[in-house]
């Protein structure tokens, strides 16, 4: 089976506050991710979505260590290096997918998460993440739980588009002067891909 992790993260902070533009700075405030098997044909056999505060950061590097692939949205440019001060190694070692990266590489833009969901999906964000800190910062029960719905709600995003770029090798939005694109994506795996479960087995051996 195939491990993977489909993650995103909202920020205590904005750039603005801390004074310069090194998203280490900016602390967490939550971490969504749906940690998920599949099969040799990538069809998904279990899943689960969690989430972990800041204070629960410590119970969330099994799953990431786990991992035959990270997934995430603009994530290695930015939510690892949010997460690299919380991290007990280099989690920019670690096998990691970017939608965004690879969007840009084709199209030569990077393209906003909501509206490659729009275009591919039909529907988008269900907050806007300018108020992710306000929430963090209230801690009124009722904020901190609509930060946790939106957070998951971006993880079930992006694994959507994740999947539909694996299943469909497509994915649509339009540009900033909506103009509509479509792309294609192949999201597979290499052919010399094998599962670290497999190889933990092949090391019995």
């Amino acid at each position: 089976m195939i491990n993977e992790v489909i993650f995103d993260l909202e920020t205590k902070t904005f750039f603005d506050e801390t004074g310069d533009f090194d998203p280490s700075r900016l602390g967490v405030s939550i971490v969504s991710v749906y940690q998920r098997k599949l099969d040799g044909n990538l069809k998904e056999r279990e899943g689960k979505i969690l989430s972990f505060w800041e204070s629960d950061l410590p119970n969330i590097w099994p799953y990431f260590f786990d991992a035959d692939r990270i997934v995430g949205f603009n994530s290695k440019r930015f939510d690892v290096a949010v997460l690299a001060p919380y991290a007990p190694r280099d989690i920019a070692r670690l096998p990691h997918f970017d939608i965004l990266e690879e969007i840009k590489r084709i199209h030569g833009r990077r393209v906003s998460l909501n509206k490659v969901a729009k275009g591919t999906l039909g529907r988008g964000k269900i907050d806007s993440g300018a108020n992710a800190p306000a929430y963090w910062k209230s801690h009124d029960p009722v904020k901190l739980a609509k930060l946790k719905k939106y957070c998951e709600e971006d993880v079930l995003l992006t694994k959507e588009l994740y999947d539909h770029g694996l299943t469909k090798g497509f994915l649509s939005f339009t540009n900033f002067w909506n103009t509509p694109f479509s792309i294609k994506v192949d999201f597979s795996y290499p052919p010399e891909f094998s599962p670290k479960s497999q190889k933990s087995q092949m090391g019995l051996f």
